[in-house]
């Protein structure tokens, strides 16, 4: 299977797909590592993911990329999940094994601390308190990140209490939820402010948060990539915090993926970043 003749596959299954930017980083490292090969966007209506994923290995496929709305349905369609997507509850990369067998993964939280590193070597999970907003499938894929950094303490802030202390609850220590009222009080002290929702995206509402409590030593993350600079973001700049867009998270989580696919742990360089960068 293996041999020279092997024409490499992956995707990213979604719908709608034409959206995502995963084509040109993995074709990006696809050619600077000189493999053969191609990483293709396959739309897939909800109700036929199952028979997707099955052909995968039929198509000698890899495997693939899961993004919106695929994530949750595939936990009950692959034969694996490992510990990441079983704690996240979400599986975003799916790994064909040698026997055909499907693996459910889940790098989301990987990438997002990797980001964080790259914009700022010094960062360290346990520094000081994270603040998380918002408590959807991306809040539970940054915890989960930021507990296998070390994380010591993660303040969790949702409209809704109920899906945090959900959150808090299926994560147990260091996580704890709090009233959504008590957002700008929970910034005192902390080492990292960490926006999960889409408010601040295009079309959406900045985030209602004020950073006046935040120590000028906190770096400020903005999960979504469009636009790269968010009002938050441009509202820690501004008062001096270091800010991390959603871009570094989309590119980093990419990398373990097209490993366990192709073989190659490939670097995150500036070119990439500028080649995704001029799509946005």
């Amino acid at each position: 299977m293996h041999g020279q003749d092997r024409f490499l596959l992956a995707g990213v299954m979604g719908w709608p797909i034409s959206h995502s930017r995963s084509p040109k980083i993995h074709n990006y490292w696809l050619e600077r590592y000189g493999l053969a090969g191609a990483y293709v966007p396959l739309a897939i209506e909800p109700g036929r993911l199952e028979a997707a994923l099955r052909a995968l290995p039929s198509l000698n496929f890899s495997g693939c990329n899961l993004t919106i709305p695929h994530k949750e349905a595939a936990l009950s369609v692959v034969d694996a999940l490992d510990a990441g997507a079983e704690r996240i509850g979400a599986v975003n990369c799916v790994v064909v094994e040698e026997d055909g067998t499907l693996v459910g993964r889940n790098y989301d939280g990987f990438g997002f601390t990797a980001s964080l590193r790259a914009a700022a070597p010094m960062w360290r999970a346990d520094a000081g308190p994270a603040v998380v907003i918002g408590a959807g499938g991306a809040a539970r894929a940054v915890i989960a990140g930021l507990i296998d950094a070390g994380a010591a303490e993660v303040r969790l802030f949702n409209r809704t209490l109920e899906r945090a202390q959900k959150i808090a609850a299926d994560f147990g220590a260091p996580v704890s939820a709090f009233r959504w009222e008590e957002r700008a009080e929970g910034l005192a002290g902390a080492g990292l402010l960490v926006n999960t929702t889409n408010q601040g995206m295009v079309g959406e509402p900045p985030l209602d948060l004020t950073l006046d409590r935040l120590p000028a030593a906190a770096l400020v993350s903005d999960i979504v990539y469009a636009p790269l600079e968010t009002p938050l973001l441009a509202a820690a700049r501004a008062r001096g915090n270091v800010a991390v867009d959603g871009l570094g998270m989309l590119i980093h989580q990419a990398r373990p993926a097209f490993r366990d696919w192709f073989g190659v742990m490939p670097e995150a360089t500036p070119e990439l970043r500028a080649l995704i960068e001029a799509t946005l």
